[in-house]
Parts: C-alpha cells; structure tokens; sequence
C-alpha cells in the first residue's frame, strides 16, 4: 500500500525486453537505501517488485500485462519516473490510500500555467468515469492529487509548485500517457451496494 505521496524523482537507465516481458533498472537513489529481493515500489504509480538493488539502482520484472495496461511500455533509457516505497504502518498518511494497481492509461490534453500552479485536464477512460467525483481523490502517475472539476471524458487537477517541481507531472506535456488508479474505497463502496441490491437488502 501506498500514499501517492512521490519520494523521489527517478530515472529509467535500462529496459531489457523479453518475449513477454521487459526489465527496467531503475535510478533511485533514496528509495534503493533500504531495498532488499522482494520488496516494493511503486513506480509511476505501478507497484513493481525488486530483484535487485545496487549503486543506488534497482531492477524489476515488468509482465507483459503490466506494460499492456499501463503506461510502462511508452518508456525508455533516460525517462523519468515517480518513486514511492510502501507506506510503513507507523507513517502519516499524507495522501491517500493508493495500491499502485493501474485502472488505466488517460492522456494529458491540456496544461494551462498559473502564477504558482499549472491546472491540467486529463482524458477519462469511459469505466473509470463513475468513480471520479469533484473535490474526490485520483492518483495520476503514483501521484495522490485531488480532483479539481470531473466531467464525462475528462477530469482535470490543480498542481502546486512542489508537484511540478519533483514530480514528472512539472514536464508532461499534451498528448503524454499517465497511469490513473481511482479511489479504491470508491470501488468497495460500489460493490457493497450492489450486493445489498442483488440480494434485496436495504439501501
């Protein structure tokens, strides 16, 4: 589990790619500090598993699945990409509770510049559009944002000066994929309630 709050902006230096699958190596030198065979981290909002860490890299297995229904597969050597390692029970949760399990690829159609704050519009994919509400959560790339204005196709978010400046959000520009992982209690609230209507309980 994760916060969606970014660590580190990291940088692919590697992709091995396989028949069904790629290796990423990974430049990351604050979240390698402590990375061990197995552990997690999330990159661009996408938990990957560590097989192994050195010289403040790491190196990860990416499925095919992965690289299908995220937008991993649109990287190469000297992309940059967003860091996260697993929230630890006793941390604060600064964001919001993210999974790192990809719902969909949407695409940046717009950047407008603020004074301090840029305001982005990003494409909705038509399933994911119930579970996006104003003023409601939306992870974009591993990031924990909150929805500005949520419409049929589209939604679009407000980004501080810390986010552009450490976070691959501050140099994406129209036409880019994202990764987009909806609020995951969204889901849960959902599913309850269409079980009590499929078995007749009260609403």
């Amino acid at each position: 589990m994760f916060t969606g709050i970014v660590e580190e902006l990291g940088e692919i230096v590697a992709i091995e790619a396989e028949a069904d699958s790629a290796v990423l190596t990974i430049r990351g030198p604050l979240v390698t500090e402590d990375a061990v065979h197995g552990a997690s981290i999330a990159v661009n909002g996408v938990c990957l598993t560590v097989v192994d860490a050195k010289d403040g890299t790491f190196t990860a297995d990416a499925m095919k699945e992965t690289l299908d229904r995220s937008s991993l597969g649109a990287l190469e050597p000297g992309s940059k990409v967003n860091l996260e390692r697993p929230v630890r029970l006793s941390d604060r949760l600064g964001g919001h509770l993210v999974q790192g399990h990809v719902d969909g690829v949407g695409t940046i159609l717009s950047r407008e510049p603020g004074e301090r704050w840029d305001v982005v519009t990003v494409s909705l994919p038509a399933p994911l559009t119930r579970y996006v509400v104003d003023k409601g959560s939306i992870t974009i790339d591993g990031i924990s944002l909150t929805v500005v204005k949520a419409g049929a196709d589209r939604f679009s978010v407000a980004l501080i000066p810390t986010t552009l400046a450490l976070t691959t959000l501050g140099h994406k520009k129209p036409g880019d994929p994202v990764n987009l992982e909806v609020d995951v209690v969204a889901k849960y609230v959902e599913r309850m309630l269409g079980d009590r209507v499929e078995t007749g309980g009260a609403a």
